[in-house]
């Protein structure tokens, strides 16, 4: 059985008037709805102002008299002003809260073309929000006038997913901004993927504050800059990107470059200043390192952030900006929150979308698609195209991916490491060689300071049997001294030179190699044994 057709829609005040023979000869939409022979309104709810309740009684008695078999039921909706949203939307809303739709036995068609523009969008709201279980209903008038003729009608499902054209669009879009978030870089670690397509999604629907975390380098400021970008490409702000490193907010300093200041508020105060906070206005601000910010300077963020408004320094006016927040930290604010260094009602308001960005050692199989981008931006900048060879590539992926790559700099380092290569590659291209004195470079810049570059001394490998045990630390670290200067000496003379550079100088007979070789006997050793485990 089939489902009964039921339109909803507003009465046109000028499109359905007329009252003398000449109505028929022209167009009116809602008497239009029920001229097409091959399709059947069995029901019109027309919804209209008590003051033209005489145009809803011709109406009704004309579309009786084109379709006898059409109910219609004329619905009394007052509405102070018509061009009042508020208004038309809470008395269209009420209506259909209280209709009794039955979806199983009726299909609903909400008739868009008649109303105020203020009444069609709020039709389009009832049906977008499924209150209106149905598709809207748009009319056109014939080409020409004619008398009779219906002209045509348009059903628009609002179920996008219905659309394939549509739907392949908003996948487009979505591809697109998730591309734009990672600067076109094909990354492939999964855990970092899933994080940028949660961030595409709250970055253009949502103005709360949102909080980065992660380490030094994992890209925070970057991030923060392309979702303000993105924001700004679907129209979403007007204002600025301002970003400030909290770390370097001081003292009265650091109130006044947020916050701004009167003339006079404190010494050196020597002209009004608006501050940051009004500079990002319709924009998105940045603190980076939000953790350092004083608590006082929290206590005025939080009043900023809830409630858009705040006193400048030594004013007792309030000003209003309306930004959103942007935080970022290498901290654990919850830590800094159980020691009170962090304000826990702060905390709470900017801790509503929360994202930690892994560091570069924790996405190994993204450092190549990285380091292809680098050396593209690299050829942009300075004109001269550079590429590894595929055993340099392949030696350098090697140790990048390895547990000797520390990448405690995360991309900064990246960043230097590849643009290093790419200023010394003779005619365009890094060598093996080049990227063997780079991986070295990197070991020396990860190790921790003041550790030694000497490999350990293993005394259980060199001296006999359980000797090493027994020996004191006093003779086991100075043992470890003098082996480290052996091994480093070309020569047992060279070697016995430097360790008697002192008392050498008041013996009469000077046998530096002698007296070394003595001290090496001491515990069974010989200059051969100590050179081969060099």
């Amino acid at each position: 059985m089939s489902r009964k057709n039921v339109v909803v829609g507003f009465m046109g005040t000028q499109l359905d008037s007329g009252q003398g023979a000449g109505r028929w000869e022209k167009w009116r939409p809602t008497i239009s709805l029920v001229q097409h022979e091959d399709t059947l309104i069995h029901r019109l709810e027309l919804l209209y102002s008590r003051q033209h309740e005489a145009l809803a009684h011709i109406l009704k008695g004309d579309i009786a008299n084109v379709s006898p078999d059409t109910i219609v039921n004329l619905v009394p909706m007052e509405v102070a002003d018509p061009w009042d949203f508020g208004e038309m939307y809470a008395a269209l809303y009420d209506w259909a809260r209280s209709y009794r739709f039955d979806p199983a036995r009726e299909q609903y068609w909400a008739h868009i073309t008649t109303g105020t523009h203020v009444a069609q969008i709020c039709m389009f709201l009832m049906v977008e929000s499924r209150f209106i279980p149905g598709v809207l209903l748009q009319t056109a008038p014939p080409k020409k006038q004619q008398r009779g003729n219906p002209g045509s009608y348009t059903l628009i499902d609002l179920d996008l997913s219905r659309y394939d054209v549509l739907a392949q669009r908003f996948s487009q879009a979505h591809a697109e901004a998730l591309e734009f978030l990672k600067s076109g870089i094909p990354t492939r670690n999964q855990r970092f993927n899933a994080l940028i397509e949660e961030i595409e999604r709250v970055a253009v629907r949502s103005q709360a504050p949102i909080l980065l975390t992660g380490p030094t380098g994992a890209g925070k400021s970057h991030l923060a800059r392309r979702m303000f970008e993105l924001k700004k490409s679907r129209h979403q702000v007007r204002g600025d990107f301002v970003e400030v490193n909290c770390a370097t907010l001081r003292g009265d300093g650091a109130a006044s470059t947020l916050f701004g200041h009167k003339k006079g508020a404190f010494t050196g105060a020597a002209a009004d200043r608006a501050g940051l906070l009004r500079t990002a206005h319709q924009g998105v601000l940045f603190l980076d390192e939000i953790g350092e910010l004083g608590l006082d300077e929290q206590a005025m963020l939080l009043k900023a952030v809830e409630e858009k408004r705040f006193f400048p320094m030594g004013s007792d006016r309030e000003v209003s900006s309306d930004f959103q927040l942007i935080a970022g930290t290498n901290r654990d604010l919850r830590v800094d929150v159980a020691h009170g260094r962090f304000r826990e009602d702060l905390f709470a308001r900017v801790n509503l979308w929360a994202y930690t960005l892994p560091g570069l050692a924790q996405r190994p199989e993204d450092i190549e698609p990285n380091m292809d981008h680098l050396l593209a931006r690299y050829t942009a900048d300075s004109g001269r195209a550079v590429r590894f060879n595929a055993e340099a590539k392949a030696e350098y992926l090697r140790f990048a991916r390895s547990k000797d790559a520390l990448w405690s700099g995360n991309f900064r380092d990246l960043l230097a490491s590849v643009t290093r290569m790419a200023t010394l590659a003779d005619g365009g291209r890094i060598s093996t060689n080049l990227v063997a004195a780079e991986i070295q470079r990197l070991q020396w810049l990860w190790q921790p300071a003041g550790a030694s570059s000497q490999p350990e001394i293993e005394l259980d490998e060199l001296l006999p049997e359980k000797a090493a045990k027994e020996l004191d630390l006093f003779d086991r670290l100075q043992l470890e001294a003098v082996l480290r200067v052996c091994r480093e000496a070309q020569t047992l003379s060279e070697a016995g030179r430097r360790l008697f550079d002192r008392s050498r100088k008041q013996r009469t007979v000077i046998n530096d190699a002698d007296r070394l070789r003595k001290y090496l006997l001491k515990f069974g050793l010989t200059w051969e044994t100590v050179r081969q485990q060099a």
